[in-house]
């Protein structure tokens, strides 16, 4: 689902919902207006359930929406403020958008250096060969070319080759994947600025910490983030209050994340916020960091690429020499 689409979703149908109209008229109108697409298709389905009388949890518990989306609807009706927080997750979701899309960009630049520098090496190994063949054809009745030389030029593209496959084999993994994003720089601090964002949004609208914990767990169930959840969970169950020992010594959760969200004391929604804010912080200038350096190492990276597969050439061209020579 697009994120941003979402959040433009929800900021129209907060400001329809204040204006007075129906939440069926206003999911009519928003649909209408709207391409084709599976949110188009979600809402449209989840309008017939709520036109024919059905009520807005029970439909939503049918639709293929987010699960924090769902729990904070279910919360904004029984507050009777359905409005203020649609405003809220248009907000979450125009974050999580700018985050996923800074993201990506880290990820799409390393490939595409990787394929400039195979289509590089593939053009070089090509035009190289051909230039030391016709070059040393002359000659081939007194000297010919050393057993397999030309066929190292294909070693660079070969090996270039076999890192994208694994790269996109790795990537295609969905645990490797998930571990991944609680371990690389940038993408760990995106997490627990996510992460912080939803609780910190649930408790500040009365959601109880054991029923948030419970419903981001269900989002990282299969992560270690969603292990160490669990415990958390596990603890408040035996009676642990404060959030130092709730939170225990972990190895997803830094002793900075825990501090943060302490240091809010009673008002555990305000350290959760704290700890999104200064976190979502972090992972902006980490991959601020990672993309203007990125520039100066795909430079290098292709000179070094260049001169790897020039050196068989000199090879070769010595190989030469000695031939005449002797």
């Amino acid at each position: 689902m697009n994120n941003e689409e979402f959040a433009f979703v929800n900021q129209q149908l907060a400001g329809m919902l204040k204006s007075g109209i129906p939440l069926e008229g206003a999911l009519r109108q928003l649909c209408a207006s709207m391409k084709r697409g599976p949110l188009r298709d979600e809402l449209q389905r989840l309008e017939t359930d709520l036109a024919a009388g059905k009520p807005l949890v029970n439909a939503l518990a049918e639709r293929r929406l987010p699960p924090l989306y769902q729990r904070m609807l279910a919360v904004g009706v029984a507050a009777n403020d359905l409005p203020g927080v649609l405003t809220l997750l248009a907000d979450h979701y125009q974050r999580l958008h700018l985050t996923t899309t800074r993201l990506k960009g880290l990820m799409i630049y390393p490939l595409l250096v990787l394929l400039a520098g195979l289509g590089l090496s593939i053009f070089l190994s090509v035009m190289v060969s051909g230039l030391v063949r016709s070059a040393f054809e002359p000659f081939s009745r007194w000297n010919s070319l050393p057993a397999g030389m030309p066929l190292t030029l294909w070693v660079l593209p070969t090996g270039l080759l076999g890192i994208i496959v694994l790269a996109g084999v790795f990537w295609s993994i969905p645990r490797l994947r998930r571990d991944l994003r609680w371990q690389l720089p940038g993408f760990k601090e995106a997490s627990l600025a996510q992460l912080a964002a939803g609780a910190g949004m649930m408790l500040e609208r009365g959601v109880p910490l054991p029923e948030s914990l419970a419903l981001l767990e269900s989002i990282e169930q299969r992560s270690n983030a969603g292990a160490e959840l669990a415990g958390w969970r596990r603890r408040i169950s035996e009676g642990r209050s404060r959030f130092t020992e709730i939170a225990g010594e972990g190895r997803v959760f830094p002793n900075l994340f825990v501090w943060l969200v302490a240091s809010g004391g009673e008002d555990l929604a305000a350290g959760f916020k704290q700890a999104a804010g200064i976190y979502q912080a972090r992972a902006n200038y980490r991959s601020e960091m990672i993309l203007y350096g990125a520039l100066p190492v795909a430079i290098l990276f292709l000179g070094f690429l260049i001169v790897g597969q020039l050196w068989p050439v000199l090879g070769i061209v010595a190989s030469f020499m000695d031939r005449l020579g002797g």
